[in-house]
């Protein structure tokens, strides 16, 4: 099979380097994750990615999987038939990594991403896939009709490219449809939003920041209840899954704590519970 050349538009090209990072860590003799599917889609795709090779962003972005893969397992602890939503899941492979075998789990993005998406993944009796927009309605209604209880909702790098409001609407949309549920996702200090050409990997692509969150208390405003149950940077995170990696990544992550850089103590990643 001739390699398939994914056509996407601007913001979804971005999949494609979280993609690339777990590929590459998955190639490491003591890796963070595993993703043998990672590698194979890299391997399918005609497409440039060594525009991203040695990027510290990659390492990012495969730590920023662990804890969203951590969350996910922590959830699925609690409700070990629930339903997982990827919100903008691109070419993710957490079900792979997370399955319990009992679980729901929904594949939403744009209908470009799920026509890529459909090439590499079936659909089965627990795993369906969502053609539409996050801010759309329809898709809430095929998980409601599929989901009994709370629901945990992925949104991996993807609300930052989107305003604020629109990310307040989908918080409170979710709420009011899903109470109980939880609500994983990143945000990106001002500081960051404003620096981000000289990113080293969104300057390699045309998408752009556009929710600059200088607090996530802000979404404690947005509808009574809402709690922040976690908030994360790659130098702080949960020490469970600190511990759980490898030497080197631990070595990494203690020279950031000790550096405290900008665009590390800008980039958080959080845990919402939903009212």
């Amino acid at each position: 099979m001739s390699p398939r050349t994914p056509s996407l538009g601007t913001v979804q090209e971005t999949l494609l380097i979280p993609l690339y990072g777990r590929a590459v860590e998955h190639r490491k003799p003591e890796p963070a994750l595993r993703d043998p599917r990672a590698e194979e889609l890299v391997a399918a795709l005609d497409y440039d990615f060594s525009r991203f090779d040695g990027l510290p962003s990659l390492t990012g972005t495969v730590l920023r999987t662990v804890l969203f893969d951590h969350w996910t397992r922590q959830f699925l602890d609690e409700h070990p038939a629930g339903t997982v939503v990827e919100i903008g899941t691109g070419l993710n492979t957490r079900y792979e990594r997370v399955d319990n075998g009992r679980a729901h789990w929904f594949d939403l993005d744009l209908p470009d991403v799920i026509e890529l998406r459909r090439a590499f993944f079936p659909e089965t009796a627990r795993r369906r896939m969502i053609a539409a927009s996050l801010t759309d309605d329809d898709w809430l209604d095929a998980v409601a009709g599929r989901a009994d209880g709370p629901c945990f909702f992925s949104a991996e790098a993807v609300l930052p490219f989107l305003e604020e409001d629109e990310v307040r609407r989908l918080a409170e949309r979710l709420a009011r449809r899903f109470p109980g549920s939880r609500l994983a996702l990143d945000s990106n200090s001002p500081e960051v939003v404003a620096a981000q050409d000289g990113h080293d990997a969104l300057s390699k692509v045309e998408a752009r920041l556009r929710w600059a969150c200088a607090d996530i208390g802000v979404v404690t405003t947005w509808l009574p209840g809402i709690a922040v149950a976690g908030s994360h940077t790659l130098a702080d995170l949960p020490e469970d899954v600190y511990l759980a990696l490898p030497a080197e990544h631990r070595r990494t992550i203690d020279d950031l704590a000790r550096q405290r850089l900008p665009q590390v103590e800008g980039y958080r990643m959080h845990l919402l519970r939903l009212p």
